[in-house]
């Protein structure tokens, strides 16, 4: 583990900002590479991130996996992956503003220290804790915004995709297989010499 991210794991651990961590096992801060071009925010961690205190190792962390290989990203080696908030919510309830307020500290000192290029945001609660835009995922998704001198995309949550089976065009997978193409695609051009102006401050 570099440096900053042991910093960061062991002041997150001390963390007692909001009533999360008095029922967590553990704080659970990422996984993957610190110096990717792309990060992936979610909600925040369930139970067996809090067991094992890493991001996105359920149920719906595999099938975020098995997209991401899909679509030619080597998750481990290309993306950093973190949630909006650090601890599990009590029976995997969404996070509260409150919650999403008294973590969001800690998120913006990992994008200080990634620095990603790219950032995706996996579900509505991510958009809402980044953008502060509420509902409206399903327009959302898919659409590349320049944000902080970065480009940003929201994307479907991998837990609503696994209510559904179908890979069928139009479907929700076969959506979310498409928006992750072209994210590919863009970590593919980020030598691009013309960088995204920064509309949203």
């Amino acid at each position: 583990m570099v440096p900053h991210e042991q910093e960061l794991h062991t002041a997150c651990g001390a963390c007692r900002a909001c009533p999360l961590a008095l029922s967590r096992q553990q704080v659970v801060v990422s996984r993957g590479d610190p110096s990717a071009r792309l990060m992936l925010i979610g909600e925040g961690p369930g139970a067996q991130e809090d067991a094992t205190g890493l991001p996105f190792v359920g149920r719906s962390g595999q099938l975020l996996d098995v997209l991401l290989a899909a679509a030619g990203i080597q998750g481990s080696r290309e993306t950093y992956i973190c949630n909006m908030v650090k601890c599990r919510p009590p029976g995997n309830r969404r996070p509260t503003g409150a919650e999403l307020a008294a973590c969001r500290p800690w998120l913006e000192r990992q994008l200080e220290a990634v620095d990603p290029a790219l950032v995706v945001l996996l579900g509505a609660t991510a958009v809402e804790g980044v953008l502060d835009i509420r509902g409206g995922i399903t327009q959302l998704r898919g659409r590349w915004r320049p944000w902080r001198g970065r480009w940003l995309m929201p994307l479907l949550h991998p837990s609503y995709l696994l209510r559904f089976g179908s890979t069928a065009p139009g479907s929700p997978r076969a959506l979310t297989a498409a928006d992750l193409r072209a994210v590919r695609h863009r970590l593919d051009r980020l030598e691009d010499p013309s960088p995204p102006i920064d509309s949203d401050g």
